[in-house]
């Protein structure tokens, strides 16, 4: 992802289309190491494409994901409501083991 990202800055930058040694100067100027095989893969896949088309497909397939549950309404609230008594709880249990953690209250 490292690679991707330095060849979209150097992109973003004004260099259309940058070379393996200029994505691994650039991962190099902030302190990343760069392999030079997944490096030279990114840039033969890339090679003669347009990365904002790649980008706008990319975008259209993310589109099509669901992202949501199907969950009933009934079922969400009663498992929210267990779910913030039992958070209430350990809040409660936490308290307690910090004081005695150290050995001492806090106002005694």
């Amino acid at each position: 992802m490292k690679y991707l990202a330095a060849y979209l800055l150097l992109r973003a930058g004004g260099n259309a289309a940058p070379a393996a040694d200029d994505v691994k100067s650039l991962l190099e100027s902030v302190g990343a190491e760069a392999d030079s095989d997944r490096l030279s893969s990114l840039i033969s896949a890339l090679e003669g494409k347009d990365v904002d088309e790649i980008i706008a497909e990319g975008k259209a397939k993310l589109s099509s994901v669901p992202s949501g549950g199907a969950a009933s309404a009934g079922a969400a609230g009663a498992s929210a409501g267990a779910a913030a008594e039992e958070v209430k709880e350990e809040k409660e249990e936490e308290k307690e083991e910090s004081d005695e953690d150290m050995g001492f209250g806090l106002f005694d």
